[in-house]
């Protein structure tokens, strides 16, 4: 099985490259990253020199890169986790958001028409349906993005779809909740909350930290996703979800909790613009047609994924060094 993966030395590519190395004897993996800022090479650190395992730099979104890659390597599946996905960043910057999320899921799309590839799966969010004050959101659930992040999504998302209703390119596209765990870039609620408090500092929360989350532990989205690859149906959408659903604050307590910390280290901040207040996935068709359901809960799942920022302060601390802590001073003047 040959698999071309984008954007594989991010949080979810690069654990399900080393998902797919672990299980698959027979597996080949592509990695072609970009590596903008939260592309990180030390995410795959332990499996360079890997003989089943190639990495090419590049931008999906240039179709000549693209096009040798396809030549070169003859993936038989595409995995596309190749995404810009910060909600703040793409409020900021959404150019670059429509650029990798939208013109670079096309430009995979073709090359995986033309050169016939088994199965091209989606990686998607939650997000694309916009917020819910109740219910949940299913698979038939209209789109109402937000902010340009999930617009782009959304946008990609289409596309997919239409290859298949169009060319009959074999498409799936995933949906899924919020997930976490190791290596996830100190950007996002659970890593940046975690490491700045074992750095000693308060976490921002937006607003009063009541916005609802469905989380999942990054190990079982990797499996949902190889469920999807292996047994998915061409031509239709998969939502990813456990169930487990927490708001902001009581997820910030959690943490807190854990690390034996006070709520003094809660630091709340403005909301920010077209915050969605609560999303929450059905994932039955997942469960029931392809037999997947989530090994972990919420809290066994952050009490591993504290321990591994605990012991992996190497990791983390070399990021926060970086741009990334200057770019939030500048943009937001907010405490990290």
């Amino acid at each position: 099985m040959k698999v071309l993966l984008t954007g594989g030395a991010g949080f979810m590519g690069s654990n399900m490259i080393r998902f797919l190395l672990n299980k698959y004897d027979h597996a080949q993996v592509v990695n072609v990253d970009k590596l903008t800022y939260a592309g990180n090479l030390d995410n795959l650190k332990d499996i360079v020199g890997h003989p089943r395992y190639t990495f090419v730099k590049g931008d999906i979104a240039d179709e000549a890169t693209v096009e040798n890659v396809f030549r070169q390597h003859r993936p038989e599946v595409v995995l596309n986790y190749a995404a810009e996905t910060h909600v703040d960043r793409s409020i900021l910057d959404p150019k670059a958001f429509i650029m990798t999320d939208v013109v670079g899921t096309f430009t995979l799309l073709e090359a995986a028409r033309q050169h016939g590839v088994k199965r091209f799966v989606q990686i998607s969010t939650d997000e694309v349906f916009g917020s819910t004050a109740d219910g949940q959101f299913t698979e038939a659930t209209a789109f109402d993005p937000s902010s340009p992040y999930s617009a782009s999504k959304a946008g990609a998302d289409h596309l997919v779809r239409a290859y298949w209703r169009t060319y009959r390119t074999p498409t799936v596209v995933t949906h899924s909740c919020n997930f976490f765990g190791p290596y996830e870039y100190p950007e996002k609620l659970i890593p940046l909350f975690i490491t700045n408090l074992l750095e000693g500092k308060k976490v921002p929360v937006y607003g009063d930290g009541r916005q609802v989350r469905e989380w999942i532990y990054v190990p079982d989205h990797c499996r949902a996703v190889d469920a999807v690859m292996t047994a998915g149906q061409p031509g239709e959408v998969y939502n990813i979800g456990t169930g487990e659903r927490l708001a902001n604050i009581d997820v910030t307590r959690k943490i807190l909790t854990i690390l034996e910390l006070s709520e003094n280290m809660i630091d709340y901040v403005p909301d920010r613009p077209g915050h969605d207040l609560r999303y929450a996935i059905d994932s039955t068709k997942l469960r029931n047609e392809l037999g997947w359901a989530p090994t972990r809960s919420f809290d066994q799942g952050l009490a591993s994924t504290v321990r591994w920022y605990r012991e992996n302060e190497w990791w983390w601390r070399k990021i926060k060094k970086g741009e990334y802590l200057e770019y939030y001073r500048q943009q937001y003047g907010r405490k990290t």
